[in-house]
């Protein structure tokens, strides 16, 4: 039988007015908060602290169909403005992606039609969509309630090992580039010849995208670069081994160089559940830091996506799980849209000390690799 211990305060009477104890009643734990309150709170933080997401594959996406309206609304893709507004999304990296197996001019052709793909799209949505590329410019974006387009990341092959046609591209817009699939950046890591694109694109605020890449790669990338790099698609592989996921021992490495890893929303990677996504972005703090996790949607590339996750809506339902689980609302805010400005106006930064320095590389891959 429980022992019903003696309360001094019911003497004189202080007392007489609560219930009296039931004999071998424990007190419950403590009730979470209701799934509509917590969602509530969602949606409230994100309209301050709205959603950079950092891979969308809805430019590929677009380009088989006759017609679209993306601020009307289109069922055709999981991306339209309606559904950025609903998940508080303001910032939106746009991959331009290329079939398997292109190379050389082709490659550099099919991104040109990618980059022009993206620069119409966007024009042809003013009410939602505005391209920009720098700090400033896409916090003016989010202010006007509009969606910062910044293209890229692009495939390395659509260098075409130039470092004339990484400027060309960058003077189109292109903001980001995935160190993969090329002689000068594989599993044996960069070579003299990648290590000298790499410090071109700082010169010129073209962020790196390591996601898939190999540890040499990672590792080097993260030693060379005098600005941050991306991870733009790559979970925890120590809760789901997926090849472009990130061990523990590279999780530590990022968070060490001020990098960030963006923790994509799809099945695959992270698997089934809001809970499953939640569970990577917790391993993901605690190795990397609070400054060095953000979101990937991965919308528009035929990945299949978590429950509840189906679309850009479904942002304020991952924060709800977040707030659930006790992050912190300065914590929810980095991730969300801070760290990616962070990333943004370091690289910036970067760019403007690099080209007080250094002219323009004409470097070859033939000078330096051989």
């Amino acid at each position: 039988m429980a022992e019903l211990k003696y309360d001094a305060g019911a003497e004189g009477g202080a007392t007489d007015d609560l219930p009296a104890p039931v004999i071998g009643e424990h007190p419950g734990p403590a009730r979470e908060p209701a799934a509509a309150d917590l969602l509530a709170r969602a949606r409230a933080l994100l309209d301050a602290h709205p959603v950079a997401d950092g891979h969308s594959g809805l430019s590929r996406a677009l380009r088989p169909l006759s017609w679209f309206d993306l601020e009307l609304g289109e069922s055709a893709v999981d991306t339209d403005v309606p559904r950025l507004r609903e998940g508080r999304v303001r910032a939106l990296f746009w991959a331009l992606h290329l079939p398997d197996g292109m190379t050389g001019d082709r490659a550099v052709g099919a991104t040109l039609d990618q980059l022009d793909l993206v620069r119409t799209v966007v024009r042809a949505h003013p009410d939602g969509l505005r391209l920009a590329g720098a700090p400033g410019p896409v916090t003016d974006v989010r202010h006007s309630g509009r969606t910062a387009v910044l293209p890229g990341p692009a495939a390395a092959v659509a260098l075409g090992d130039s470092l004339g046609i990484l400027r060309c591209l960058h003077g189109l817009g292109l903001r980001a580039l995935t160190l993969t699939g090329v002689s000068w950046a594989g599993e044996t890591g960069l070579t003299r010849f990648g290590e000298e694109v790499l410090r071109e694109m700082n010169r010129l605020g073209v962020l790196a995208d390591l996601s898939g890449a190999g540890p040499d790669t990672v590792r080097r990338a993260c030693a060379v670069s005098k600005a941050p790099v991306l991870c733009t698609r790559s979970a925890a592989r120590a809760l789901r081994p997926h090849p472009a996921n990130l061990p523990d021992d590279l999780l530590t490495a990022l968070g060490a160089a001020k990098g960030l890893c963006m923790v994509p929303l799809t099945a695959e990677q992270t698997g089934p559940s809001v809970r499953d996504v939640a569970d990577h972005l917790d391993h993901v703090r605690a190795l990397a830091g609070a400054d060095c996790v953000g979101l990937s949607g991965t919308y528009d590339t035929g990945s299949a996506h978590p429950q509840d996750l189906a679309d850009v809506s479904g942002y304020p339902r991952l924060v709800a799980e977040l707030l659930r689980r006790d992050w912190s609302e300065t914590d929810i805010a980095q991730l969300t849209w801070g760290n990616v400005q962070r990333v943004l106006r370091e690289a910036d930064f970067a760019a403007r000390e690099a080209q007080r320095r250094r002219a323009p590389s004409t470097a070859t891959i033939t000078d330096l690799d051989g």
